[in-house]
């Protein structure tokens, strides 16, 4: 299959970082914006800027990149995929479970390939934390500790964190759903989630209206007879920014560290952390190695590594979340899903 049209849904800042990947891949493609705001002095390496779904079915593109806010997704995904298109979606795959079926069954009946932005999945550094831990290096394992936390207001440099997808309900926010990428990355490497214990809050004083940290036990599926338990705290909050999952196991420790790109090792005998990898290619190859995936599965008609039902178990695991949070017990995933 040739690609020749492309259509990229809003341009914030993970919309324009698409647009620009889109650009590299296929410089001679015609590729459209679709906004919703009226703004004509915007300078972008796109052909034309259309406001109108209308605008957007003319077009007839053969693939989408869904990046508007995540309240937003199914809505335009499930148009364009009564059209065949073919759907980059990012993350997370909605704000709630709601209508996520549906979309996955026109993907289906439409034959359309549907790929959910958790880009970390694409991170040398985390593809070798995931493969030494499978290789059994600390044996089996014991224990997962997992953070990462970022003070908001320094996010985004130069844009006013009230105002951001990030810091309002109605656009998707809040750490859960901003922070989804450690729950997709959990389950990828440790299996999926049986139950969940929680509590989320506001805890700062941060002007907005979402939850800004989250402090999460996971018990994931049962393995010959035992029981993986591993913590998850995210936030908003902490100025001493942190992206790290460490595997506890029989035989030593191994540590990612994603803001780094490193991977530690503590060996059972050992009295130190000894680095074993570091990423040598740029951390934003994770978004360019996400899209030759994406057209890969376009051009071999295959399920991509991080597809539709990936999206939904990270939304599913969200809710058991939020349940947990507010009635103070364990909530199970599957009884939640049945």
């Amino acid at each position: 299959m040739s690609i020749s049209r492309i259509i990229i849904v809003g341009l914030g800042s993970i919309g324009k970082r698409h647009l620009e990947l889109a650009r590299k891949i296929f410089p001679f493609a015609l590729i459209k914006v679709f906004r919703h705001k009226l703004d004509q002095n915007i300078k972008i390496s796109a052909d034309d800027i259309v406001y109108s779904m209308d605008e957007v079915i003319n077009f007839r593109p053969q693939i989408a990149v869904i990046a508007n806010p995540a309240p937003f997704h199914i809505e335009v995904a499930k148009k364009l995929a009564k059209f065949g298109v073919h759907l980059l979606i990012e993350k997370p795959l909605s704000d709630s479970v709601k209508d996520v079926g549906s979309l996955l069954n026109e993907c289906v009946k439409s034959n359309s390939i549907l790929q959910v932005g958790y880009n970390l999945r694409f991170d040398s550094s985390l593809i070798f934390f995931r493969n030494k831990l499978n290789e059994g290096i600390i044996g089996e394992i014991l224990s997962v500790r997992c953070e990462a936390g970022q003070y908001l207001p320094s996010w985004r440099p130069g844009k006013n964190y009230v105002n951001t997808v990030s810091a309002l309900k109605e656009l998707g926010g809040g750490v859960l759903l901003e922070l989804s990428h450690e729950f997709d990355y959990l389950r990828w490497i440790f299996g999926e989630v049986d139950w969940v214990r929680a509590l989320i809050m506001k805890q700062s004083l941060l002007c907005i209206d979402v939850e800004d940290a989250a402090h999460i036990i996971i018990g994931f599926l049962p393995n010959n007879g035992r029981q993986l338990i591993g913590s998850l705290n995210i936030d908003f909050i902490r100025h001493d920014s942190t992206r790290t999952c460490t595997a506890i196991g029989e035989n030593g420790s191994l540590q990612w560290n994603c803001l780094k790109g490193e991977v530690l090792f503590f060996g059972k005998n050992s009295n130190s952390w000894v680095k074993i990898n570091v990423r040598t290619d740029p951390f934003e190859n994770s978004y360019l190695n996400e899209w030759i995936e994406f057209i890969n599965c376009i051009q071999e008609n295959k399920s991509p590594l991080v597809n539709g039902i990936d999206g939904l178990r990270v939304l599913q695991i969200i809710d058991a979340v939020r349940q947990a949070s507010k009635t103070g017990g364990q909530i199970s995933i599957s009884r939640l899903n049945s």
